[in-house]
């Protein structure tokens, strides 16, 4: 990281910063992806119990990792500060941190799963798919968690091209092991869409080791001796992590679970319908890591500008951040409509599944803007270290809006599945208005309009 004075060097180091951290989101998303493609290349069935299984899985990961985000802004301010040995100790308790709630996640898991599988009036097989596919899963929390957390440091120094190369080394080894697990090649046991929970946890642990010894040998990081000298649990910096990070992750739970929300209500409806919505979520959620990683590099560099007193820097990056993925959103928004056949065609050959996700996508294309927005601009505030007031926008436009908005037209009007569409495309824009309100009211505070 280094001080930007033109515009352009702006949008340079805008750019190092946010094209490394795309890359690492699409390679992880893309382990995600490719669970959900393989499975749906098994069957019907596999593919629908592992899209309920991912439903249920990512927005409680999401929203407990994402306490972990408050990490970035924290060490960033602190490095912008000039203040190595404060931002060692931070990460340090941040690990603490994330080894409690990876167990927390854990015990929920096992103790609920069953039972909010049982409330979904699955198939029996669906049933079975989803259940042994989280309990797969559940084996890679402890890895994931804290690989979270050292990604969280290396990215606030501005290295984000190490968790790319990191990432991009993974990828491809959880693509062969899907294969294997899966399909059942090479002598290992053919487990459908439960080998993609299997392929995936082992691949956790792939990226975790790894990167402890990037982070212990590699320069910068080996200076900060993060394994080196461990303190005893510091409660003073629990509570800095805790009050930045808690309405973080209940913003990520909330935005993240209200897609998961509509999958589960749509257990109702046919299995196809089920795998023709994943298949449209699925693709639209590859395109979304766009404006999330915009909205990662712009915690970075306003949370940096801001820990060295810059604040009119930290408002200029804030609107080319947000500019930048409102350009990118009307190129998704494109490739969505004009190229939804083909998208769709990728993922099954079933004529019922295709005929709704062709569908499905083109509501995919019109919430693109939405998104755009607000990412970044989350992202923004969260490098000032305003959270709060964010999580319950979120709430209220993403809960008290879209999902009661979507449920209404889906089960009263002649919409169906497609009106939770309608409920999506609802919530996002009303959080996208609310959080463009709320960035202009902090950048007043901060008196740097």
């Amino acid at each position: 990281m280094y001080e930007t004075t033109t515009l352009k060097e702006k949008y340079v180091l805008m750019l190092k910063m946010i094209v490394p951290i795309l890359v690492t989101q699409v390679a992880i998303y893309l382990i995600s992806f490719f669970d959900i493609l393989m499975s749906s290349r098994y069957g019907t069935t596999d593919l629908a119990g592992v899209s309920i299984g991912a439903s249920i899985w990512m927005p409680v990961y999401t929203g407990l990792s994402g306490i972990l985000l408050a990490i970035t802004p924290i060490v960033a301010q602190l490095v912008g500060a000039k203040k190595q040995m404060d931002a060692k100790k931070a990460v340090q308790q941040g690990i603490y941190v994330a080894l409690l709630l990876a167990a927390i996640i854990f015990i929920l898991l096992l103790l609920s799963i069953d039972w909010m599988l049982g409330n979904m009036q699955l198939e029996a097989s669906v049933h079975k798919i989803a259940e042994a596919y989280i309990y797969a899963m559940c084996a890679g929390l402890v890895p994931l968690f804290l690989f979270f957390v050292l990604r969280c440091f290396i990215d606030a120094l501005g290295k984000t091209r190490v968790t790319m190369i990191i990432t991009l080394l993974t990828t491809p080894i959880n693509i062969f092991l899907n294969y294997i697990f899966i399909f059942g090649k090479f002598g290992a046991p053919e487990l459908g869409g439960i080998g993609a929970g299997v392929a995936t946890a082992i691949s956790y642990w792939l990226i975790f080791f790894f990167t402890v010894w990037i982070v212990a040998k590699r320069v910068p990081f080996d200076s900060f001796r993060i394994f080196k000298d461990w303190p005893k649990l510091e409660w003073l910096r629990w509570k800095e992590i805790l009050l930045i990070g808690v309405p973080i992750g209940l913003s990520l739970f909330a935005e993240t679970s209200i897609f998961s929300a509509v999958t589960m209500m749509m257990s109702s409806f046919s299995t196809e319908i089920i795998a023709a919505h994943q298949i449209a979520m699925n693709f639209t959620s590859l395109l979304y890591m766009v404006p999330l990683s915009i909205s990662m590099g712009v915690t970075i560099l306003v949370g940096f500008e801001v820990g060295a007193g810059r604040m009119h820097g930290a408002k200029v990056y804030s609107y080319l951040c947000v500019g930048t993925a409102v350009i990118f959103s009307f190129l998704s928004a494109l490739i969505l409509f004009m190229l939804r056949e083909p998208i769709a065609n990728i993922y099954s050959s079933d004529v019922v599944v295709l005929e709704y996700a062709v569908q499905f996508l083109v509501f995919a294309a019109i919430f693109q803007l939405s998104d755009a927005i607000q990412a970044p601009v989350q992202g923004a505030l969260r490098g000032y270290k305003d959270v709060t007031i964010t999580f319950i926008m979120a709430i209220i436009s993403y809960w008290v809006i879209g999902l009661p908005v979507g449920y209404m037209l889906a089960t009263y009007t002649d919409f169906g599945p497609f009106g939770y569409w309608i409920g999506l495309v609802t919530g996002l824009s009303a959080g996208a208005i609310t959080l463009s309100i709320r960035l202009l009211l902090v950048q007043r505070k901060y008196k740097i309009a």
